[in-house]
């Protein structure tokens, strides 16, 4: 007999339930009312983090097919596409954006930990990470402290755990003050065909949990993270989990090893959500059900109930279906790497989940009604265009003086100095880089990270990718530039960009306004994501990214991250940097008289509203299949993106890596702060190997890309239209110094 305790819709509302999700729940359950045990487990897996409720319907409209793709979105837990000589890379990205907001450190390395768990759960191991990190200015020692913690928490569970980190982006915006987004990313690589599958099947199976004791930590912490931040949220501690990267270290070495055993059905990470996640997920997807005695579960404190073991989600465990008969061979796995492996129930021919606690069944729920794609919830959502997309366009060119060469000496000296684009030494100096001895890019700087696949004749890069003033300005462009960045920054490496991962991070899903920046974000993704036949494999959405602080509720701009990876054939991989001094330098691509949206118009000249940047999806694929050919050719010798802060700083980060500088002209049919500092896209600056001109000019032409010479490297000195703007060692000392100086404040 089920055990019950009184239950109101009022609870459900606590719960973070609506009305109707709670009668839809009693009809679940043969029209009786939960039990508080029950509730909770409805309330953490209809949660937006867990359901994806309000997203997936949209979300499912991205595409998902390709010749590359090897598990299509949402059969396992992260994507995992052919990258060639019989491996397949398994790859995803997660936020972890509320944790952060409360306890920046743990916050922070429990997510490291949970992208890395999706990836070794698959039979992956894990070579790279990135991350994608926004934070408000740097100004306030509130953001400065977040944005402490966090990169601590990264350095700490991602050395310690090792895996080095090889790239990924940093923006600062007062709108992130209080909600900074924190988006991690992971990459593996395995043999196609040791793919371990998170399933459960076979009634008498044994269901073993292994890793981690079980604790408090984490429990509700999908509701927590579909909710507002607020000046109570500190409260809320509990829902914060605690890593430790050394423990996980060892639960990836015996997951690996077990894959290889014969011995398991299946295995899934416990992430958000705990034991009821992964009991009703891989019970879903085996079409079975699971009888589990919770009293079985190792635990690391007392006083726990049992709600609080299903929903807990402390880190470092998977659930593993064992194969009848095959018990000893796990046992023996986990003892050796001193684990613990508990057998805590079995699988049943019935689609539900039965929960026992020291001889009472304390829940009982079916597991198809718990998931996504299930049971679970989907709503469409009422949206409608904000009043400032409108606005956006009042903003005209002519309204900023023109600045003449002297006055563009100051504003060089103001964008070098502007942490958006100056260099994130600080934090990156803080993340292992090497570890592995994968990293094939520390002394060949590129576009995106390089991660080598030893024995391989491919790389893997990678690259995170958004500029969520262009997705708030326009939400749809905004996000088809975030995947053509993405895939110009793999095609400069000298990469076939081949998938996508995304992070999307908006605001409250029940605002019209923020659902329509949802909406359209993730529309001009499916079409840019078709343009370069990246289809996406998986990901994570990110609701409720707005602080209620004092009453005002004030939400992030759009941030859709774009995590892409693509194959590098190591001959071709090509860096951004000059390589000697007397090369000529060469624009590919239109130049447009456009500062909209760019650093130098939001920063300098503070103007806060504009159109995104002049982009067309056509030609911006058009000079990537160039750029690609150029490189397969062997004609160039560096390719460097144009992107934040325009031009200028573009050849400053080509420069800056052997110290050679620049003597350009500027183009007089553009405005000279338009040319340095405008972001109009599709733009890549290259330089060659000059004997192979004609066949440089050739497959431009083929392509029909624009392209003009804008002047020489140098030993060290920069000129512009025949001005001296000092060396190129003074840029640098500033370039990368102004993070660091400002977090000594």
């Amino acid at each position: 007999m089920i055990k019950s305790e009184e239950v109101t819709v009022e609870t459900a509302h606590k719960l973070g339930l609506l009305t109707e999700e709670f009668e839809q729940i009693k009809k679940y359950l043969g029209g009786r009312t939960p039990n508080f045990t029950e509730l909770s487990i409805y309330s953490v897996m209809w949660s937006e983090h867990a359901s994806y409720k309000n997203s997936i319907k949209w979300i499912k409209k991205l595409p998902k097919e390709g010749k590359q793709m090897l598990v299509a979105p949402g059969e396992e837990n992260a994507g995992m596409v052919d990258v060639g000589d019989g491996r397949a890379c398994v790859f995803k990205i997660e936020s972890h954006n509320h944790p952060c907001a409360v306890e920046p450190f743990q916050g922070a390395a429990t997510g490291v930990g949970g992208i890395n768990r999706d990836i070794f759960t698959m039979g992956a191991r894990p070579i790279a990470q990135m991350n994608a990190l926004r934070f408000g200015s740097l100004n306030s020692g509130h953001s400065r402290r977040l944005f402490k913690g966090t990169v601590e928490g990264i350095s700490h569970y991602g050395n310690s755990f090792g895996v080095p980190v090889l790239g990924g982006e940093v923006f600062f915006d007062e709108c992130f003050e209080n909600n900074p987004l924190v988006n991690a990313m992971s990459v593996g690589i395995m043999k196609k065909e040791d793919l371990i599958s998170a399933v459960a099947k076979g009634a008498g199976n044994p269901v073993y949990i292994v890793g981690s004791s079980t604790g408090k930590d984490g429990i509700h912490g999908a509701t927590f993270a579909s909710a507002d931040v607020t000046e109570n949220s500190a409260d809320d501690i509990p829902s914060i989990q605690v890593g430790d990267p050394f423990q996980e270290k060892l639960l990836m070495e015996a997951s690996l090893e077990l894959g290889r055993s014969g011995a398991i059905v299946g295995m899934q990470d416990m992430g958000a959500a705990g034991i009821i996640c992964s009991t009703s997920e891989m019970s879903e997807k085996g079409g079975s059900g699971m009888r589990i005695y919770l009293d079985e579960v190792p635990l690391r404190q007392k006083n726990i109930e049992a709600w609080e073991i299903l929903l807990s989600e402390s880190q470092e465990r998977m659930l593993v279906v064992v194969k009848k008969g095959k018990e000893d061979i796990v046992e023996k796995i986990f003892d050796k790497w001193d684990l613990n492996c508990k057998k805590i129930g079995e699988v049943i021919d019935e689609d539900m989940l039965y929960f026992h606690w020291k001889g009472e069944l304390v829940a009982q729920v079916p597991a198809s009604t718990l998931v996504l794609g299930g049971g679970a919830p989907q709503y469409d959502r009422e949206y409608k265009e904000p009043e400032y997309y409108a606005k956006r366009k009042d903003f005209k060119i002519e309204s900023i003086k023109e600045p003449d060469i002297q006055q563009v000496k100051d504003i060089a000296k103001a964008m070098v100095s502007n942490p958006n684009l100056t260099s994130k030494r600080w934090v990156y100096e803080q993340y292992d880089s090497m570890v592995g001895t994968r990293n094939m890019t520390t002394n060949r700087p590129a576009d995106s990270g390089v991660a080598n696949i030893k024995g391989c004749r491919n790389g893997i890069a990678m690259t995170c990718d958004c500029n969520s003033r262009y997705v708030y300005s326009d939400p749809f462009i905004g996000t088809e530039i975030a995947v053509a960045e993405a895939a110009r920054n793999i095609v400069c490496t000298g990469g076939e960009p081949l998938a996508v991962t995304n992070c999307c991070n908006f605001g409250n899903p029940y605002k019209p306004e923020t659902y329509w920046q949802f909406v359209n974000a993730v529309k001009g993704m499916g079409e840019a994501c078709k343009k370069f036949s990246t289809p996406v494999t998986g990901g994570n959405v990110s609701f409720y990214n707005q602080a209620s602080i004092n009453g005002v509720v004030e939400a992030v701009k759009p941030s859709p991250v774009i995590g892409m990876i693509g194959t590098v054939n190591k001959e071709n991989q090509t860096g951004l940097d000059f390589k000697q001094e007397g090369l000529t330098v060469y624009l590919l691509g239109e130049v447009k008289d456009d500062i909209n949206s760019s650093e130098y118009l939001y920063s300098y000249c503070g103007v806060k509203l504009s159109d995104v940047p002049y982009f067309d999806m056509d030609k911006e694929f058009d000079l990537q299949q160039a750029v690609k050919e150029l490189i397969k050719s062997k004609i160039l010798q560096s390719a460097h993106d144009v992107s934040d802060g325009g031009l200028f700083m573009n050849l400053l980060e080509s420069g800056m890596v052997r110290n050679l500088g620049f003597d350009i002209n500027s183009d007089k049919s553009v405005r000279l702060d338009s040319f340095l500092f405008g972001e109009s896209q599709s733009r890549i600056v290259v330089t060659i190997n000059e004997e192979r001109k004609a066949d440089f000019e050739n497959i431009l032409q083929k392509y029909n890309v624009p392209c003009q010479t804008i002047g020489k490297t140098t030993d060290g000195n920069i000129k512009i239209n025949g001005e001296d703007f000092g060396t190129i060692a003074q840029y640098k000392q500033t370039f990368d110094n102004v993070i660091g100086n400002a977090m000594e404040k």
